[in-house]
């Protein structure tokens, strides 16, 4: 498996914010409130200039919603709220303005999901009495494909560079590494993943490990109910923080399996070259009897599962091979 696996295709573009809709390109757009909707293409979202009726905060948001949740039907765009999805109430308490959706809401593909969010929390955020945006889904906050907490939003949330507003969602091929299904063993998957550009690649790369892989012939190394608290890049070395899941004994698996289905996978990407991993912030500790945590663990294919060590052994000479046509071919 060669290192660089990473294939990042733009799919989206700045976000624009000019133009009313139905105004030419070049036209300026005098209006102080905007619409947020999503392109045809799902790829963006799009802003059109809006003039409320309502004055008063309430009235506002009541009059946003409907827009961001109606039957509006245009060319090149529609509302960022899928029909299929309920908004079943929303209330407003110190300035935190609290949505709660159905069960269905759920169901969104991962870009659609973060199109439409980014598109209410810009929308409402601009109601002066709003100063953030709580998601819930029958009454649960929203929580990550990993299982982490979304929490408050504001159009802050969606800005990846400072003083650019710009909505951008990647495509990245990552190689993370599961057990075989006898525990004996690290198989390698590819996965191609969307995501936000307001996501790091190392917390991409762990969020996906923690879900688990897509292929039905491996498991998941990492012990049921860990938790990822942050993890970080400096100067090479991937500092990986997580919650007291992470020391259950599951010894289905075995334990180099764990630590190295973490390393490993984090060690695909090009700016990481060792990886160390704190409970909870604490390194001084040992997972089950071998593993110290306060070591900074390095790259290491010796645990691959045999069939993916053969196909790995393959790449690599058959790389070699190319390199040394190259040097001898006239």
């Amino acid at each position: 498996m060669r290192r660089k696996k990473q294939s990042l295709y733009l799919l989206l573009l700045v976000l624009s914010i000019a133009g009313l809709a139905g105004c030419e390109r070049g036209q300026e757009d005098s209006s102080e409130y905007k619409i947020f909707y999503v392109n045809k293409e799902n790829t963006k979202t799009v802003a059109k200039g809006y003039e409320p009726m309502a004055k008063d905060d309430r009235g506002m948001i009541q009059e946003f919603l409907g827009r961001l949740v109606g039957e509006e039907q245009q060319e090149d765009y529609r509302q960022a709220v899928p029909k299929d999805v309920k908004l079943k109430s929303w209330k407003l308490e110190n300035a935190q303005l609290y949505l709660y959706f159905g069960s269905s809401y759920m169901e969104m593909d991962n870009v659609s999901e973060v199109l439409c969010r980014a598109a209410i929390v810009r929308t409402l955020t601009q109601v002066k009495g709003v100063d953030c945006v709580s998601f819930y889904v029958e009454d649960s906050p929203l929580m990550d494909s990993s299982g982490s907490l979304i929490g408050l939003m504001t159009a802050e949330t969606f800005i990846e560079n400072p003083g650019e507003q710009i909505n951008t969602i990647q495509t990245a091929s990552i190689t993370l590494y599961f057990s075989n299904e006898a525990g004996t063993g690290l198989i390698p998957e590819v996965q191609e993943v969307h995501y936000s550009s307001n996501i790091s690649m190392e917390k991409l790369v762990m969020e996906q490990l923690l879900k688990g892989p897509e292929g039905s012939q491996m498991r998941s190394a990492v012990p049921e109910g860990t938790k990822l608290v942050n993890v970080s890049v400096l100067d090479g070395v991937g500092f990986v923080n997580l919650n007291e899941g992470f020391l259950s004994q599951n010894y289905e698996i075995a334990e180099p399996l764990v630590i190295y289905s973490i390393v490993n996978s984090l060690a695909e990407l090009p700016n990481i070259n060792k990886v160390q991993i704190s409970v909870n912030g604490d390194t001084n500790l040992t997972y089950r009897e071998k593993m110290d945590l306060n070591t900074m663990y390095e790259r290491n294919l010796d645990y691959l599962d045999e069939s993916a060590r053969s196909q790995e052994a393959q790449i690599e000479e058959g790389a070699e091979k190319v390199v040394i046509e190259e040097e001898t071919g006239d």
